[in-house]
């Protein structure tokens, strides 16, 4: 390093003081989702320096399981360095080319790999720089679409409550959280409409499956028919909703969703921001049902963190619409970042080379049965989830489904001891675990003690049960 470089090196200015990182980063470091100043007020918040496979160290020393692979993206595992290695390459040979009016060769590969891989017909690639941009754009498709297609009139857009489908302005309109952000962010996209989720533990209609005939699935098409089928664009929704409690529909949901959307000329959107790239164990999550979206959003995964990007992935039909003098009325300075594009291949090498995608359905079955061996937890309500995206749901009691104060004492007793013994997660009604899908077995017993031994805590320190 020469000096001019090697000043400004992390690390260089505070190096591994403790103190002194923390009163910088509590005065000029804004934490995303935290009040001001939390890196200072707020012991969940830690300063992380290194990382390998599953693990990640923080700076005091203290090795952690990665249990949500950061926010639920990195999938090929920390400390790749091949990953960072491609992305340095293509940087110092072309960072950046416009995206208006250039393409890079990595781009180009990236499209056509994504093509090969994602579900039925899905073979056209519109980049971006990540989830709530996908979305943002998905939303802008489907409406040009119907307009190019003679019906102008097709904008609304149905999504599900307890959704989440981003942090920007139309990812969070037809988001099912408008309770969180409406105090602060309204009035919200004007011609979004949400519908019941298929919940089955909590289920809006108190029916269970499959006696419900799926009532969740027919209430959007009562939605469509009541708003007039001809005014809806699309349908947008998580193949399994994972922010939203990791929500695996009952069998037959998606192929009833499917229909509705083709009898009615709506298009289907099938986020797979968080779900796609081997999280559920397979490739998509959509794969388990044999589910094709119209319009289909990835992100996360897509470089397991190494760089910022996403993509919204096209059915022939779709993108046909904009042949022409119809072109898309819409653009994103990063898209098809060339960099990216080349970091996002080389993790997509990995998964193959390692079968990740295996070692996620192996190791997911593997934490679903160890959880379910907590059931006899008071607190454990449900335990559901497919591959490594699984979700342990918190009840203070089991009979009435009573949900914990997400910022109460006893959720915040449980985060503490998930974290004191070497366990990074979110702690809320449902407590979710998606960690890298290169964990071993011996990662997965580990995460599996720890959730049983700090229940334990929770249950003893606040007299539950």
């Amino acid at each position: 390093m020469n000096d001019a470089v090697e000043a400004n090196a992390p690390g260089v200015k505070f190096g591994l003081n403790e103190d002194a990182l923390k009163a910088a980063g509590s005065e000029h470091l804004f934490i995303h989702a935290s009040p001001y100043r939390a890196l200072a007020n707020d012991a969940s918040k830690h300063i992380l320096v290194e990382g390998d496979g599953a693990i990640v160290k923080d700076i005091e020393g203290k090795e952690y399981i990665d249990g949500l692979a950061g926010l639920w993206l990195v999938n090929a595992g920390h400390g790749r360095q091949e990953i960072a290695d491609a992305y340095a390459r293509q940087a110092g040979t072309l960072a950046y080319a416009s995206s208006t009016q250039a393409t890079t060769i990595p781009a180009i590969e990236l499209a056509t790999r994504l093509a090969e891989l994602t579900p039925g017909d899905q073979a056209t690639a519109f980049f971006c720089s990540g989830g709530s941009e996908a979305v943002e754009s998905a939303i802008k498709i489907a409406r040009q679409y119907h307009y190019f297609n003679g019906e102008p009139k097709r904008s609304k857009i149905i999504g599900r409550r307890g959704s989440y489908h981003g942090a920007t302005y139309g990812a969070m309109s037809v988001s099912g959280t408008r309770p969180m952000s409406e105090p602060y962010h309204s009035p919200f996209m004007h011609g979004v409409l949400h519908a019941s989720p298929p919940y089955c533990y909590r289920c809006d209609f108190r029916h269970s499956h499959p006696g419900c005939n799926l009532l969740c699935a027919d209430q959007i098409e009562q939605m469509i028919n009541y708003e007039n089928p001809k005014t809806v664009a699309a349908v947008i929704a998580e193949p399994i909703s994972a922010s939203g409690g990791i929500v695996v529909p009952p069998d037959g949901y998606w192929a009833r969703l499917r229909e509705i959307c083709d009898r009615h000329g709506i298009l289907l959107i099938t986020d797979e921001v968080i779900n796609g790239f081997g999280r559920t164990g397979r490739m998509f999550a959509s794969e388990h049902w044999d589910l094709v979206g119209d319009i289909m959003t990835v992100a996360k995964g897509l470089a397991s963190g190494y760089a910022p990007i996403g993509a919204v992935m096209c059915r022939p039909y779709v993108v046909e619409a904009f042949e022409g003098d119809n072109k898309l009325s819409h653009l994103l300075t990063y898209g098809g970042h060339a960099a990216a594009c080349a970091a996002a291949l080389r993790n997509l090498e990995i998964f193959e080379r390692e079968d990740l995608v295996v070692n996620s359905q192996a190791m997911g079955a593997r934490l679903k049965q160890g959880l379910e061996g907590l059931s006899g937890h008071p607190c454990v309500g449900e335990v559901r989830g497919l591959g490594l995206l699984v979700g342990l749901e918190m009840v203070k009691d089991k009979d009435s489904k009573e949900k914990f104060v997400e910022d109460g004492p006893e959720l915040k007793t449980l985060g503490e001891g998930l974290a004191e013994r070497g366990l990074l997660t979110r702690i809320g009604g449902v407590l979710p675990l998606s960690p890298p899908l290169c964990i071993s077995a011996e990662q997965v017993d580990r995460v599996v003690a720890i959730i049983d031994d700090s229940l334990t805590e929770m249950e003893t320190t606040h007299g539950i049960g």
